[in-house]
């Protein structure tokens, strides 16, 4: 894939549009904790490392880095999901405050934690994950909250991205109403899907399986470019949904419309030190130009720039608009 000048001219204009876009991100919500240190010895009591604390960060994850990075990129978006009547959902609440984004679709209950993943990284090398979270469907009257939610609110958007972490609030009754409400409105839904139970995500207008989540769920071994396609176009056929984007890692993307030749985009990474995130900067950048009116190739372009930018950093990242806009002169 080559780019013209005047194909960049129009992709950093239509980023420069992003801030007139509104999304709604409805999924599974994380709490990211980063432990920083270093390593110098390996412990006596075990043949592990001892990491020595430098400082610690808790940062939004899951979906609610979904909507990060939407901010990031200076579009405008609300979260919707379930979180513990806890100190980690307290602080989730903080941080969606300093973005200004507003809280009135985050459901809290008292029977699961906010889901909480912790990282020890040493010399920018991950050592050890931990997670403290309770999955599984939420309660009926939870559910019914966050339709009250949806009926009220839907209409406000641009775009909706499914953010499925598989935790349990991406499930088939809510996906049956969401589907249901979106196709009256046109609003494109955007998911970033888990492999498990796919028929959950039928009639959406795009989905992003990485390679693997392809295979499982195509069922398919995705070796070439020929069985890469023909992944992608049973996956097509069987969701019924406009188009399929297969994330790659160092081999890039490819997009599969219905009635379309495959469309494959190179990485446009420097560097990978952390794909921490990458998924959900791909899933933000994705709608946030199908929002302001991109065809899905130019959406998904923009979004392959973005992957290439947080996949350089250590740690839960954002692309910005002035590297995006960078990125792609």
């Amino acid at each position: 894939m080559t780019l013209t000048s005047p194909k960049r001219k129009q992709l950093r204009s239509a980023v420069q549009r992003f801030r007139d876009a509104k999304v709604l991100v409805l999924g599974d919500i994380i709490v990211d904790h980063f432990i920083w240190g270093s390593v110098s010895r390996i412990s006596p009591e075990a043949p592990v490392p001892v990491v020595d604390v430098t400082h610690e960060s808790l940062l939004l994850g899951g979906a609610a880095n979904v909507l990060h990075n939407i901010y990031a990129q200076e579009g405008e978006a609300s979260l919707c999901g379930l979180i513990g009547k806890d100190a980690m959902g307290d602080h989730l609440l903080t941080l969606l405050a300093d973005l200004g984004s507003s809280t009135a679709g985050i459901v809290r209950t008292a029977n699961r934690p906010t889901t909480l993943k912790t990282r020890i990284v040493a010399q920018s090398q991950q050592v050890v994950r931990f997670d403290r979270e309770k999955t599984g469907e939420p309660a009926p009257e939870r559910l019914a909250e966050i339709f009250r939610f949806l009926d009220a609110n839907l209409a406000d958007f641009n775009a909706v991205i499914v953010s499925d972490y598989n935790k349990g609030m991406i499930n088939m009754p809510l996906m049956e109403q969401l589907r249901k409400k979106l196709k009256k409105m046109k609003i494109p839904m955007i998911v970033d899907p888990k492999p498990y139970n796919p028929e959950r995500f039928k009639e959406a207008t795009i989905i992003t399986p990485n390679h693997h989540e392809a295979e499982r769920m195509s069922g398919l071994s995705i070796r070439s470019e020929e069985e890469l396609q023909a992944a992608a176009r049973l996956l097509q056929e069987k969701l019924r949904c406009h188009a399929v984007l297969i994330t790659r890692g160092e081999a890039g993307m490819a997009l599969y419309e219905k009635g379309r030749p495959m469309f494959t985009i190179p990485t446009m990474a420097k560097e990978v030190y952390d794909v921490t995130g990458a998924g959900d900067t791909v899933i933000a950048t994705l709608a946030l130009g199908m929002a302001v009116g991109l065809s899905a190739a130019d959406a998904a372009t923009i979004a392959n720039f973005a992957a290439g930018i947080v996949v350089g950093k250590v740690g839960t990242a954002t692309a910005s608009t002035a590297e995006l806009l960078e990125a792609i002169a």
